[in-house]
């Protein structure tokens, strides 16, 4: 199951604040704390205290705090790479190394049996990590962050770059809040991928778990808690229910070994005005999926039609000639055959008048919906 995280900064804010925010994180399920240790001004001395006591915090909620360093910060700690009780006084659990720290230290850094190693996935080689992953499991590799506007990864590069690891993955999301604040005057949120700088908190999560992360920071502070719920229910595992209705109905027909992949895809809605019956089939139906085989013109949730096949879907009056890339639809009375199927439009479609249009997923969600494969699952919500 995915797992999120939350980003502080001490130099930035009062202690009694970050706290407040973990005490919120917390409760909304986050697992991780993440923060910059290198960038933290003042002696060394301050510096371990007060990492102390947001260490000793930390843990007192039962979560991870993670701290990103590089040797010259290792070298001011006076602290070795085959030496890291300091970093387990202070309670850390995880070392994300931000530059790589030469063949043989990053070697001794593995060779601890107590903390997790991270090192920078936007800079290191599949290769290399997993060749250090044989000298201790404990490993992980995590993404930039990127303060300044324009400069954050390409998708692309970052789908390629993550196919290359073995190890857990963690990368950054930004916050939508307002005021919210970041390593180097950050403004403009700290995320990973540049495309993603504007989007919803959620669906930067979502993209990125779909994307192979394993673990999503909020890079900026404070998230909100309408975002810290949001991730929440994106990073909840989905029971299957084996009584319900479609289940059955598949293990009635044999198929149970046939069942979709059950890894739950959330994709959101804007909807349009729809009868109750057409919200129930969007939002109570479980699973939404293709059976492998839909066409380049439609994605195919075929099995509402059998268990609502005796009810109602009537025609809607549609004067639009053609459904748009993205359009959700539901089949209607006038196909009787394929009633209450759910239907996603992946190229445009001549309105026939046998499908009722009950939303559309934006562009931004379409992003989502490419990457989606045959016989996943899909979970509709709406967007609000």
């Amino acid at each position: 199951m995915t797992e999120y995280g939350i980003s502080v900064y001490p130099d930035l804010k009062e202690l009694s604040e970050i706290k407040y925010y973990i005490d919120l994180a917390s409760s909304y399920g986050c697992k991780y704390v993440f923060s910059s240790m290198w960038s933290v001004e003042g002696s060394k001395e301050e510096i371990i205290a007060y990492f102390k006591d947001l260490g000793k915090y930390i843990q007192s909620k039962n979560m991870k705090l993670a701290l990103d360093v590089n040797h010259q910060f290792l070298t001011k700690l006076e602290v070795e790479a085959d030496d890291l009780s300091l970093f387990k006084e202070i309670g850390c659990e995880i070392l994300r190394m931000d530059v790589p720290y030469g063949n043989e230290n990053d070697n001794k850094l593995c060779q601890n049996e107590v903390i997790e190693i991270q090192f920078n996935a936007s800079f290191m080689e599949g290769e290399y990590i997993d060749r250090l992953a044989k000298i201790n499991n404990n490993v992980s590799v995590c993404h930039n962050f990127y303060p300044q506007r324009y400069t954050g990864m390409k998708w692309e590069k970052f789908l390629e770059t993550n196919k290359q690891f073995n190890v857990p993955i963690y990368a950054f999301a930004s916050s939508q809040n307002e005021n919210t604040h970041g390593v180097w005057d950050a403004r403009d949120g700290l995320p990973t991928v540049e495309m993603m700088r504007d989007y919803p908190l959620d669906l930067q999560a979502r993209l990125l778990i779909k994307g192979g992360s394993d673990v999503v920071i909020i890079g900026n502070a404070y998230a909100s808690e309408k975002e810290l719920a949001g991730l929440k229910e994106v990073c909840s595992e989905y029971k299957v229910d084996e009584n319900n209705p479609a289940i059955l109905m598949m293990k009635k027909l044999g198929n149970r070994d046939e069942l979709p992949e059950f890894e739950n895809n959330i994709l959101k809605i804007d909807l349009a005005e729809i009868s109750e019956i057409e919200r129930k089939i969007l939002f109570e139906f479980y699973p939404h999926s293709d059976v492998g085989d839909s066409s380049e013109w439609i994605w195919r949730s075929r099995m509402p039609r059998y268990i609502y096949k005796n009810d109602c879907i009537k025609a809607r009056k549609d004067d639009r000639q053609y459904f748009e890339v993205g359009d959700v639809l539901i089949v209607n009375d006038n196909y009787k055959h394929y009633a209450a199927e759910v239907q996603i439009a992946l190229r445009p479609l001549i309105n026939d008048g046998a499908r009722n249009y009950v939303g559309h997923i934006n562009n931004d969600e379409q992003v989502l919906l490419n990457l989606i494969k045959e016989r996943e699952v899909i979970i509709f919500k709406e967007r609000k």
